[in-house]
Parts: structure tokens; sequence; C-alpha cells
């Protein structure tokens, strides 16, 4: 049990270190940015790889949260500006990339029309040398802009409170013990169910980018002899001959979802706590909460 504590407090204490190493030597890990294919490129990768899934960079992400948590106890004022900017992070992403559900159907409309009416059988876009692919994977690329809807508008959904709710006990509990509940999930549920899926999601990705195929039991120093034969190997394998071959951007786009969701738990959890301490009347405070517009708001009062 000591040894369980001193571990934990001595990974806390590292993670100071850690973290200004980090930002003071980023060569170390950010030199495959500007990707030359010599050896300090391919090292800085595989460094990026371990770190990025490694106990280090838990402990980093964590310090960094109780620091601000410890902070915002102090000066609520402070808390309440870290809720506006993750949440507005969220509102950002998400109203950007919801437009890729208009993208979706009218790429839908157009392939209809090559196909039905044109009868085409693939489809060319852009100027000078444009983009040319078979209508196949025009219309598998669709599975895309789904995907992107699903993964960067859903903390976005979170905020406006639009997701569905099982409701068995929170409506009939005071508000006070509501806020409990909301803190209490956003630990215990929203945070390691990003964290678990973070350490799967971040070297599943990176198995579909390079070989040789990077593993979560790999130390580091493994992971510093497989550098010296790393080269990118990206996915280009499509479900069918000439389907869309980019999956590999799937990938990514749940690493992307699982950081915006344990951001957006960090956030429901300072907001749920400063709704609690503030009482009913900061409710809401400070969100940017999306307007149906006076007509649609009262026509959806009286469906309901």
């Amino acid at each position: 049990m000591l040894d369980a504590i001193g571990w934990f407090f001595t990974n806390i204490a590292q993670a100071f270190i850690n973290f200004f190493y980090a930002l003071t030597h980023p060569g170390l890990w950010l030199d495959w940015l500007s990707w030359g294919n010599a050896v300090e490129d391919k090292e800085a990768l595989m460094r990026f790889i371990y770190f990025g899934g490694s106990v280090e960079f838990f402990f980093v992400v964590f310090t960094i949260f109780l620091v601000v948590a410890a902070i915002g106890f102090w000066r609520n004022s402070f808390m309440w500006l870290a809720v506006r900017f993750l949440e507005g992070i969220a509102n950002n992403v998400g109203r950007l990339f919801a437009w890729a559900g208009l993208l979706m159907v009218l790429q839908q409309i157009v392939i209809v029309f090559i196909q039905r009416i044109f009868a085409r059988a693939d489809i060319a876009m852009g100027f000078g040398t444009p983009f040319v692919r078979d209508v196949s994977w025009w219309s598998e690329e669709l599975k895309l802009y789904n995907a992107l809807v699903v993964t960067l508008c859903c903390t976005y959904t979170f905020v406006q409170g639009s997701h569905v709710r099982v409701d068995l006990v929170y409506s009939a509990v005071k508000y006070r013990t509501k806020k409990v509940i909301d803190m209490f999930g956003a630990l215990v549920f929203m945070m390691p169910a990003a964290i678990l899926t973070w350490m799967y999601g971040w070297y599943f990705m990176w198995r579909h980018l390079v070989v040789p195929k990077p593993s979560a039991s790999d130390t580091l120093d493994r992971l510093m002899l497989k550098s010296k034969a790393v080269r990118w190997n990206v996915e280009t394998i499509g479900f069918s001959p000439n389907g869309f071959d980019a999956y590999f951007l799937f990938k990514i786009l749940l690493v992307a979802f699982t950081g915006m969701v344990f951001l957006q738990a960090i956030a429901f959890f300072f907001r749920s706590y400063l709704e609690w301490k503030e009482g009913p009347e900061s409710e809401g405070k400070y969100l940017d909460k999306d307007s149906l517009g006076d007509e649609d708001a009262e026509l959806v009062a009286e469906i309901h």
C-alpha cells in the first residue's frame, strides 16, 4: 500500500519535470513534423508515439488537472474561465464540423445525378489537374462525413444538452444532489472511459500509420530500437477495389474524439462544482447555448 502511494506521488512530482522538459526540448519529440527521414526524425517520432500513450503522459495531464482544479477551488473566477475555454472548444469545433452533414447530403445528390442522369463511372473535382475517383469511392467517403459529425460534434451536443439521457432518479432529487451526481459521473464514468479509449485508440491509430508496428507493451528503449527501421506505411486499403482508401482518418478521429471527451469531462466537473457551490442562480452561467429563435422556440414548446 505504501509502495503504491509512494509511486503515485513520485509520478506526480516527476510530471512537473517531464512537462517543462518537453516544453524546453521540443526537438526530441516534434522533430518528425518536418520529416526528412533522418535518424533524429525517426527517434523523435518513436518518442512521440511512446509518450502519447504512456504513464508519464497520463500523470502530466492528471497533474495539470489537479493544478487547475486547486487554483479554481481557490479562485472560482479562474475555474469559470477554464469552463468557458473548454466549452468554447467543444462549441466551436462542433459548429464547424456540423457542416459535414450538409456536405454529406450535397455529395449524395451529386452521386445520384452522376450515376442516374449522366451515367458516369467516375467523378472529377477541382481545376487544372482534377481529383478523379470512381463513384464507389465517393459513395464510401460519405462515411467520413458521418464520422466527422459523430466524433467532433459529440462534445458540442453534450454542451448544448442535446444528448439522450435515461433518467431514473435524477429529476426527483434536489438541485445540489443533481450537481453531486454530475460531478461523480464526470470523474467516475467520463474520464476513465476517455482514458481507456485513448490508450487503445492511440496505438491502434499508429499501427495503421507506421511500420514496424508499435505496441502498448513496448518500452521506450524497444521503440528506439525499432526507430532504426521505422517508415511511414499509411493505411490505404479499402473495402472494395475502387472504394474509399483513407480509413486511417477514422483512427485519427477516434483519438480526437477521445481527447475532446476528456476535456469536456473536466469542464463538466468544474461547471457542476461551481453550480453546486453558487446555487441554482448560477445554473447555465456563461453557457453558450444555441437558440432556435423566438418563433421556433414557441413551436417546440407547443409540440411538447
